[in-house]
């Protein structure tokens, strides 16, 4: 009762916020292909608080947005033939991927490539957009950021995510010197900067922390746990002295949407669980991911007709985990989020 109490106190006590920042999703993702400086310039103009940029590394060390160093789902590089010897096979985090891989390209090399639609076979309207973007490198997000906050109507910020810093690590490309040069040239080295550095793993965050005073989040999943620690579970890390140890390195976490709200037999979701107000004890941030529109990615009860490309009752999901506590929320789809958002003033 007294740790309840005191988490208790600890939301009241907290600075009220209009509602949950809105943080696009690899951009405008609902509405352009993933990680496209289209679907980035599109989230700001729909109204997002932050654009999310997931980080891979090329051969010459560049940061560039894409959702998986394989690329076979995202770009066009398939049906390029100078590029066919290329494909490989390789273990990321203890998974086979077979594909074409950034790391195996230069800079310039991909710069050839053009990206398209990931869920074609959902967003079929995306497909319009094939081949009208190229891969862009972190650098040019930051810009994009900064040259389109003055004309926004909120300031926008970027929360980009490290992906497989390890195994990046391990083959000569770390994460930390280039991003880390990258938010310096921005002047976003300070706490109150517009950043969040995300990790599904925590050796990469906690050495960023001895380096950076930007904000860093702890992603958590409702299955497995820490891909550098593979004696770890997330479901460990979410009870109260796995939080308080995450808040010796990170700001937050970013908890997938069962954490929080989970969901019952039926798939309906059930009664909130007790994250929000562990975390609020620990002094964390909680953020959850990821809202999407489509029927596919709805429970039941936010569903319209049976189409999985039909799009349900996006604005009651997000009432919900807003009502439930969160201070930041991940969505494909911006315009919509924006407008459920604004709603709950």
């Amino acid at each position: 009762m007294a740790r309840l109490l005191l988490a208790l106190f600890a939301l009241l006590a907290a600075p009220v916020m209009a509602s949950p920042l809105l943080i696009a999703h690899r951009g405008a993702s609902g509405d352009r292909p993933e990680h496209t400086l289209g679907a980035y310039a599109l989230a700001v103009a729909q109204g997002a608080d932050f654009i999310e940029p997931d980080l891979v590394l090329t051969k010459d060390g560049v940061l560039v947005a894409r959702h998986e160093n394989e690329i076979s789902e995202t770009t066009d590089v398939a049906t390029k033939p100078e590029f066919a010897s290329r494909r490989t096979s390789k273990i990321i985090d203890g998974i086979t991927m077979a594909g074409w891989f950034t790391e195996d390209f230069t800079l310039a090399e991909l710069k050839t490539l053009k990206a398209k639609e990931r869920l074609p076979q959902l967003r079929p309207s995306n497909m319009a957009y094939d081949g009208v973007y190229d891969v862009p490198t972190f650098d040019e997000v930051i810009a994009l950021a900064k040259a389109l906050s003055g004309t926004a109507v909120r300031p926008v910020g970027i929360y980009p995510e490290t992906k497989h810093p390890t195994y990046f690590a391990s083959i000569g490309l770390p994460h930390e010197k280039p991003l880390l040069a990258a938010l310096k040239a921005a002047k976003w080295t300070r706490k109150s900067a517009p950043v969040f550095i995300q990790s599904f793993e925590t050796g990469n965050l906690k050495a960023l922390r001895k380096r950076t005073k930007v904000r860093l989040i702890q992603l958590v999943a409702a299955q497995g746990g820490p891909p550098d620690q593979p004696q770890m579970r997330y479901a460990d890390m979410i009870e109260p002295a796995g939080l308080a140890g995450i808040a010796t390195y990170a700001n937050g976490i970013g908890a997938e949407k069962s954490l929080i709200l989970p969901r019952n037999a039926e798939g309906e979701i059930g009664p909130e669980t007790r994250l929000q107000f562990d975390a609020a004890e620990a002094g964390l941030e909680l953020h959850v991911w990821t809202m999407r529109a489509e029927n596919a990615f709805l429970s039941p009860s936010f569903k319209r007709g049976t189409d999985p490309r039909t799009k349900g009752d996006l604005a009651a999901e997000i009432r919900a985990f807003a009502e439930a506590g969160v201070s930041g929320i991940f969505s494909d789809n911006v315009a919509e989020a924006r407008a459920a958002l604004d709603g709950l003033d």
